[in-house]
C-alpha cells in the first residue's frame, strides 16, 4: 500500500469510528475525539501540508456523516492539522513528549475554536457545557487514547514509506 492510500484509509476509518462509536462514549461529560488524535499523529509524522489536507478531508467527511453544519469541523481540523504539522516540522518531530503536548494543546484549541465558530454562525451553544463540562472529560480521554493512537498510526505509516537510508544522498569526491 502506498503512503497516500494509507493516509486515506486512516482518515476514513478515523472519521467513521468517530461518527459511529466514539461519539457515543461519554465519560465525565466528555467524548474522545478519535479523528483528532489520528490527525495529530498524521500531522506530526508527515508535516503541515499533509496534516491540513488530512484535517480538511476528515472534517468534511465527519460533517457529512453526522449531518453537522458543513465545513465547520473541516475548518477546525484543517487548522489543527496545519499547526500540529508545523510544530512537528520545526521543533517536535524527535521529542518524546511531542504527541502528548500536541494532544493537550490541540484538544483545548479545537474546543475553543469550535465554540467560537458555532457562536459566530448563530447556533445556540452553552458556554458552560462546551468549555467546562465537556472539556475535562474530553481532554482526559484524548490524553489516555493519544499514545496508543499515535503508535498505531506511526506503525501504519512506517510500513508504507521506504527506509530513510535509501533516500540519503551520497556526496562524491
Amino acid at each position: 500500500m502506498t503512503d497516500a492510500a494509507a493516509l486515506v484509509v486512516l482518515v476514513f476509518v478515523g472519521a467513521l469510528l468517530q461518527a459511529t462509536f466514539f461519539s457515543t462514549v461519554h465519560v465525565l461529560g466528555g467524548t474522545p475525539d478519535f479523528l483528532l488524535l489520528v490527525l495529530i499523529a498524521i500531522a506530526l509524522l508527515r508535516g503541515s501540508v499533509t496534516g491540513a489536507i488530512a484535517g480538511f478531508s476528515g472534517g468534511l467527511l465527519l460533517d457529512v456523516l453526522t449531518l453537522d453544519t458543513l465545513g465547520v469541523t473541516a475548518l477546525m481540523l484543517a487548522l489543527a492539522g496545519y499547526w500540529t504539522g508545523r510544530y512537528g516540522e520545526t521543533t517536535g518531530r524527535e521529542r518524546a513528549h511531542a504527541p502528548i503536548l500536541s494532544v493537550l494543546v490541540v484538544t483545548v484549541v479545537v474546543l475553543l475554536l469550535g465554540f467560537f465558530l458555532h457562536f459566530l454562525i448563530g447556533e445556540e451553544v452553552s458556554a458552560r457545557r462546551a468549555l467546562f463540562e465537556s472539556m475535562v472529560g474530553g481532554l482526559g480521554l484524548n490524553l489516555l487514547l493519544g499514545a496508543p493512537v499515535f503508535a498505531l498510526v506511526r506503525s501504519v505509516l512506517r510500513s508504507t514509506r521506504p527506509s530513510e537510508r535509501s533516500l540519503e544522498v551520497k556526496l562524491l569526491g
